[in-house]
């Protein structure tokens, strides 16, 4: 399955870097996805498509974001959300009048899947300590990127692993944020977890033993 940019930006700009991402999914086939970080909601609209493939519509996606720059994020490493073409400046700010990183665009992107997809906008950290996650086959941890934060979403997500499941975390070796490393580093030996690593060093594959 071809990986697609649907006119927005996306963090997978590497063809070989999307190309694993969707791989992996494929090759797991989770019925329950799980992604902390939307950004544009780009790599959603690809795994929806793929889920719906593998799945024929019967598969849900849940993600979170804070879907935008406030007092809670402001130190987190923040992805950069201008367009370099300016058409697509234009078409955003004047045509569509759409920010391309709000709740609002993103739902638009995912409104062909709106029965299968839930947007949950706020702290991942305080979110996953209220939803069920005992269902999720499959997450994608690509949220904050503060040391503490990703410690904590690992915590809460290693309820997926104890079931089976698979958590795929993004920018492992990110040098501008280097508390993503340590985080999964120390919840690696704390829970005595199996580590892969994909795309030199990019994306870390955590699973049980």
């Amino acid at each position: 399955m071809k990986y697609k940019k649907y006119f927005r930006k996306t963090s997978l700009k590497q063809p070989d870097d999307a190309s694993f991402f969707l791989s992996l999914i494929k090759e797991k086939k989770p019925k329950f996805f799980l992604e902390i970080g939307v950004f544009n909601g780009v790599k959603s609209r690809n795994v929806c498509e793929l889920l719906n493939s593998i799945h024929k519509g019967n598969f849900q996606y849940i993600g979170i974001d804070l879907f935008e720059v406030n007092d809670e994020n402001k130190y987190e490493v923040i992805p950069n959300t201008r367009f370099l073409n300016p058409f697509k400046n234009f078409y955003f700010r004047y045509i569509k009048k759409q920010n391309p990183y709000s709740l609002k665009a993103v739902e638009e992107l995912l409104k062909k899947f709106k029965k299968n997809v839930h947007l949950i906008k706020g702290n991942s950290n305080k979110i996953l300590k209220q939803i069920d996650l005992s269902k999720i086959n499959f997450a994608f941890l690509d949220g904050g990127h503060d040391y503490l934060t990703v410690k904590k979403d690992l915590f809460y997500l290693n309820e997926i692993l104890e079931t089976g499941g698979t958590i795929l975390c993004d920018d492992y070796n990110l040098s501008n944020a280097p508390g993503v490393k340590k985080a999964i580093d120390e919840i690696v030996r704390e829970k005595k977890l199996k580590c892969e690593f994909y795309c030199n060093y990019r994306f870390a594959k955590l699973e049980k033993k």
